[in-house]
């Protein structure tokens, strides 16, 4: 998978794919990009043929294809 297009609003990051999928995950997940300012956010660099989201300025590194496969556990108590 390829990213094409990469943004961010308050609460979310997303990706645009090269066969027009977009995903998002919520900035909270990632404390460094949550607490990134928007420049920081805008820092960042598509490796491996776009497969990979890369910020050196805040030492993050994101999987394009995770953002369609990831899924985030809900920890519940059990009794």
């Amino acid at each position: 998978m390829q990213a094409k297009k990469i943004w961010f609003d308050v609460a979310y990051i997303y990706v645009e794919t090269t066969d027009n999928k977009i995903g998002k995950m919520p900035l909270a997940w990632f404390p460094r990009l949550l607490n990134a300012s928007k420049e920081e956010l805008d820092k960042f660099e598509l490796w491996a043929d776009n497969s990979w989201i890369h910020w050196e300025g805040i030492g993050e590194d994101l999987s394009v294809e995770g953002f369609f496969t990831f899924k985030k556990e809900k920890i519940g108590i059990q009794s």
